[in-house]
Parts: structure tokens; sequence; C-alpha cells
């Protein structure tokens, strides 16, 4: 016997209640984001590898571990997405979208880093995304941090989440703030852990997310960034504060809180849960003003966030499956045709349908109630009109009069004296 071919690690495949519960995810962000205004954009699975590189910063670990790159046949690197903002920031100066002022985009798809498998965490994943580019106002990082808390809301999980919220300041207060934290570290370099020391030297404040034992007592004791906070960087934080509590959105200042990337500033955000183990950010984003000037456009101010479709997944407390309205049933090869004619009827109508491909009636009717349609028609080989269809409904979950009434539509007038019960 061949050997069994077996997936890549560290990837997945989605079926039954997973894929439910991924569908229902997705479906719940594209109709909240709607409700604000944010359009659909799809940039591709893979783009230069200078893209990530120059945007996501040389020393991230993204970059410097995580990437998956090749070369292709031309000669040119390429990389397979690790997040969406850096593609969606080259499609906004390739294409010329300053033209459209404040834009407000959305995207969801896979992605893909090379880390240790864990639970909520694949190297092949899949996230939604949303940005507001073109917008300076605090108003923009209040609504794009609405949006997320809206999601959670209605994905019924609002409660198991928290909104931790800080902020990164302007470039003066950043510069600042670093150097003392270089400092501070510098002096304590001793007790650092390896990798803290690597970050030292390449992205300090990456320490502050350390999560080795022996950085702990350092990053408490850390300065922190409001000691350094220009007057005009305090004040677009106070605006972002103020906007959240109108809105509604409760948070957390967490002073410790940094994103991963070297182009944020500002605001700084991440929605997290007790519920999952160590991987805990369900959504992550903040404001990265300096990102499209450094990658070759016009200076842009642009916040946005992106959120774990596989961990939000695992949040939602039932799985919604797609439900089958309605089983249609010949009770004798010669009704064959007429079963399949009713079922293409009941489709045009917009009426789900399920049909079996071989098996005597009663077999077809034990399947349908295995995969719990919501009802059954027995099409009869019968020149009796009154006696053509039989129809069922069922009380499965409360909707089983409803698709009773949905298949009486669909069939009328032609089947109009069909025999039908609801049980």
């Amino acid at each position: 016997m061949a050997e069994k071919i077996q997936r890549v690690r560290g990837t997945q495949d989605l079926f039954g209640d997973d894929i439910a519960r991924f569908d229902h995810v997705v479906e719940t962000f594209n109709r909240v984001r709607k409700l604000y205004g944010f359009r659909r954009v799809d940039t591709p699975i893979f783009e230069p590898t200078a893209v990530f590189a120059r945007s996501l910063g040389e020393t991230t670990d993204v970059v410097s571990k995580e990437m998956y790159s090749f070369e292709d046949r031309g000669g040119d690197s390429l990389t397979l997405r690790p997040e969406f903002t850096a593609g969606i920031c080259r499609a906004y100066i390739q294409n010329g979208w300053q033209q459209h002022g404040v834009l407000k985009l959305a995207a969801h798809g896979p992605l893909f880093r090379y880390e240790r498998p864990q639970k909520g965490r694949y190297r092949q994943f899949h996230q939604l995304d949303a940005e507001v580019i073109g917008a300076a106002e605090p108003a923009a990082d209040v609504e794009v941090i609405a949006l997320g808390a809206q999601l959670l809301s209605e994905l019924g999980i609002a409660d198991k989440v928290t909104l931790q919220l800080n902020t990164l300041g302007d470039a003066e207060t950043r510069a600042a703030w670093r150097e003392a934290l270089v400092a501070h570290f510098t002096a304590h370099q001793d007790a650092l852990s390896g990798e803290s020391l690597e970050r030292l030297a390449k992205n300090p404040l990456r320490i502050l997310d350390s999560k080795a034992e022996c950085d702990r007592p350092l990053v408490a004791a850390a300065p922190g960034i409001d000691a350094h906070m220009t007057s005009a960087a305090g004040a677009f934080f106070e605006g972002v504060q103020k906007g959240l509590q109108a809105a509604g959105v409760d948070f957390v200042r967490t002073t410790s809180l940094v994103r991963g990337f070297d182009y944020y500033r500002h605001t700084a955000f991440e929605f997290v849960t007790v519920h999952l183990g160590s991987q805990g950010t369900v959504i992550g984003g903040g404001r990265y003003d300096g990102l499209i000037e450094t990658m070759g456009g016009p200076s842009t101010p642009a916040v946005g966030w992106a959120a774990g479709i596989e961990r939000l997944g695992m949040l939602v407390a039932v799985a919604t499956t797609d439900e089958i309205d309605v089983a249609v049933i010949p009770d004798a090869p010669a009704a064959e045709s007429e079963a399949l004619a009713i079922a293409a009827r009941l489709r045009s109508q917009g009426v789900s349908v399920a049909t079996a491909y071989r098996g005597n009636a009663k077999r077809r009717a034990e399947l349908a109630a295995k995969d719990d349609v919501g009802a059954i028609l027995f099409v009869r080989d019968t020149q009796d009109a009154d006696q053509k269809l039989n129809f069922s409904g069922r009380k499965r979950d409360g909707k089983g009069k409803d698709r009773f009434q949905r298949v009486l539509s669909a069939l009328h007038p032609t089947y109009d004296a069909m025999g039908g019960t609801y049980e």
C-alpha cells in the first residue's frame, strides 16, 4: 500500500463545524463592515519581498524569521503575504487610490508565517482586516475600533474579550521613549532573556512584549511613555479615549502594549481574551501614519486592525450549520424526473433542497432525517394530481412552519392540490 500523503505541518483541513464557524465569522464581518461603509478590497496572496521587508521593518520577527519567501523563475524574490496592511498600501500607491480621498477598506483571506504551530496559530491562517486610509483625525481610530467592538458583540463573544488601549505617540515621543527604554534595559542586560538581548540592539520596544519570566520584572519597572509624550501626541490620545467613551466602547489603558511592526504610531490596541490560552489576542491594530511614505507614496495617515478568523471561531458558542429547507424524494424510479424538476423549481425560488442519488424512498427519508432537513416532500408516481405530492414539515428548530409555507408558495400554482401536513 502506498504511503499516505499528509498535509503540511501547521495547516488545516476545515470541514463540518469548523468551516461553519469560519463562515459565520466572515459573514458577520461582511455584514457589520457594510454598516460602517467599509468597502471590500482584495490583493494578491504573494507580493515582491520588498513590500514586506520595507514596511514591516527588517528587525521584526516576521521579516527576520517567519516569512515564506522564494525566488520565481524570473529570478524575482516573492513572499507569501504574512499580513494585509503592506499589500493594501502597495495597491494604494500603485493604483493612485489617493484620488478617492479617505478610503475605508476591508479584506479577508489566508496569510502565511513560519511559526511554531499551536492552538489557534497556524502557518497558513486566515484574518479579517479593516483599514481607514487618508484620515489623520482621532475619530478614524474611534470608528475602526468601534467596528471591531461591534463585530465581537454580534458574534456573541464581547463578554469574553477586553479592549486594551495604549499610545505609541508621535515620532518625537517614540524617539524619546525608545532612548529611555534602551537606557533602562541596558542597565539590566545581564538579567534579560536571550531574545530580549537581541531586541535591545534592534527593536527595544518589543522587549515590552516579552513573555519570558526573567523579563517580566524589568518590563514592569520600565519607563512609561507618558513621561515622554509631546502635547500634540497627548491631545491625540485624549481625543481617542473620549471618542471611545462617547461610542460606548469600554477599554483598559495598558501602558506596556506595543505592536510588533515598525510602522505603528499613536494609537495601539488589542482585543484580548483569557479563553484561548497564550494566544489571547483576537483583534490587534493601531495607527501607521508613516508607512505609505516609506513605501514610496505620499505622506498619508492611516489606521487599521486585523483579526484571526480561527481564533474568533474558537470563541463562538455554537456553530451555525448550513440549513436545508426540504428533501425531495421520489417514491419510485418513474418519479425521478419529476422530482428533479421540482427540486430545480424550488431552488429557483430560493428554497434549499437536498436530494439523494440512490436508494429507495425509505432509505432516502432516513438520510434526510440524518441530515436534519426541515421538511420532506415525497413525489409519487401517480396520475392523480391530488396525490401527486405529499409534504411533511417538522418542528425541528422552530422554523419548520416557515419552511413549510415557503415550499407551498414556491410550488404554487402548478402543484396547488398537493397533500401536506405540518407536524
